[in-house]
């Protein structure tokens, strides 16, 4: 599994506090209808997962203050991952980069929003100024 599908599976299997899931639907067949005989409804549709709410809801219970909006750094501190330059110029790697890895600076502003536009293209809720 990749850095990217690491970061994808906290962000997308992290239940914010605030959000209490709810009980499936349980199907009861009628009075002499055996149990065999019910339809299920069908699941329903993924639920949009707002990054920004996630990410909050992580940054909120964070020992140390965390830029999750700007930093990649941040970013993945918060989701749980090892940051370090190895790590991100191997996140680089996976996604595509073809400027200099020595220029960390520049490397780290392209996998930021990199992330972020990869998060929406997957089904994350992601703010309108954290696209551009």
């Amino acid at each position: 599994m990749g850095i990217f599908s690491s970061i994808m599976g906290k962000i997308f299997g992290h239940k914010p506090a605030a959000a209490p899931a709810a009980p499936a639907p349980q199907a009861v067949p009628p009075p002499g209808q055996p149990p065999a005989a019910v339809a299920v409804a069908p699941a329903p549709p993924p639920q949009v997962v707002d990054v920004a709410v996630v990410l909050d809801d992580l940054a909120a219970s964070a020992s140390q203050k965390l830029d999750w909006r700007h930093s990649i750094v941040d970013l993945m501190k918060l989701v749980g991952l090892e940051s370090s330059l190895a790590e991100r110029k191997e996140l680089a790697d996976e996604l595509g980069y073809t400027g200099d890895k020595s220029d960390s600076a520049s490397m780290n502003l392209w996998l930021h929003k990199q992330v972020i536009k990869k998060l929406a293209e997957n089904g994350g809720k992601v703010p309108a100024d954290l696209m551009d």
